[in-house]
């Protein structure tokens, strides 16, 4: 990245995260006039077309967003450099942006990560919550938890903890249906299940010593949402069965506001990742953010090796 031309790689970086050369010229201090030179000047050195650009949009060019992607990793890395060099190497600083599942965000994540500011006062905190999966790329993002195992990709994905995933209801659902004991019994329940890009979550697949049974949630009798938040609500108000990582109803089975169901019938695992791009260069404060998940996971999983019983 040459010094003379590091202006205009910020200016095209800002243009791309808000979709209006204007926009991110007067951002950086520049005239809409001058922010276009400056675009035409970059492109004519990389003799690349990064834009498509029309009177009402901008849109990345395919050559755009590759070196999108080293643009934003470069960046980071010298203000990184330069926070360490003006602060000192002890202090770590700068945004940092977690996307997580609605659920597991709001009810777990959200507070380890007040922890976590306070062992680290000088980050700023960006949490993207959703059920789809992240574009680390797209989204400005540094880092992404989800369970399960990751599609292939260029990602990096580190294991941070098992999770087994859990059938639960409230006291007040089961004390008028009952308790089932076996998949079998399942029929006689409502269920709440997820609706993610891959279709409807509505089976269900149960082990124990050797045995496999699969059953089928009706859908037609089901409770659909794409959100994780609201079926882990709609159980704690009594309206059927889950499905749920232990991990975003832990608190719940310990306060007994839910009741795991079926112990002995172990559902497929769903191991916790954090996932991030592929780079030579880590910043210190996403190295930082993953080693006290880490910690974190660790001193929670101990405690939830009870629950399972």
């Amino acid at each position: 990245m040459a010094a003379d031309n590091l202006g205009d790689i910020r200016l095209f970086v800002e243009a791309a995260a808000l979709g209006s050369l204007s926009d991110a010229g007067r951002k950086i201090g520049l005239s809409p006039a001058a922010a276009s030179a400056r675009l035409v000047k970059l492109e004519g050195e990389l003799n690349t077309r990064l834009f498509e650009r029309t009177t009402r949009h901008l849109r990345l060019t395919a050559e755009g967003a590759l070196y999108l992607s080293h643009c934003q990793q470069a960046l980071a890395a010298l203000d990184d450099a330069q926070a360490a060099l003006q602060a000192g190497r002890s202090v770590v600083s700068g945004k940092l942006r977690i996307a997580a599942t609605s659920d597991f965000g709001r009810h777990v994540l959200r507070g380890w990560l007040e922890e976590f500011n306070e062992r680290y006062p000088q980050i700023t905190l960006a949490l993207v919550l959703g059920d789809s999966m992240a574009n680390l790329l797209q989204d400005d993002l540094d880092l992404a938890i989800r369970f399960g195992v990751p599609p292939s990709s260029s990602m990096v994905a580190r294991p941070l903890a098992p999770n087994r995933r859990v059938l639960c209801a409230a006291p007040s659902y089961l004390a008028k249906r009952g308790m089932p004991r076996r998949p079998a019994d399942l029929h006689r329940f409502e269920g709440i299940v997820l609706l993610g890009a891959s279709g409807l979550a509505n089976e269900w697949r149960f082990e124990r010593e050797g045995e496999v049974q699969t059953y089928t949630v009706p859908a037609a009798t089901s409770r659909e949402t794409n959100d994780g938040a609201l079926a882990r609500q709609w159980a704690l108000e009594g309206q059927g069965i889950v499905m749920k990582s232990v991990w975003d109803v832990a608190e719940d089975l310990r306060a007994g506001r839910l009741k795991l169901l079926m112990p002995k019938w172990r559902m497929a695992d769903a191991p916790v990742h954090a996932l991030y791009q592929r780079t030579r260069y880590m910043a210190p404060r996403v190295r930082a953010v993953l080693d006290f998940l880490v910690e974190r996971f660790e001193a929670e999983g101990s405690r939830m090796a009870g629950l399972l019983k």
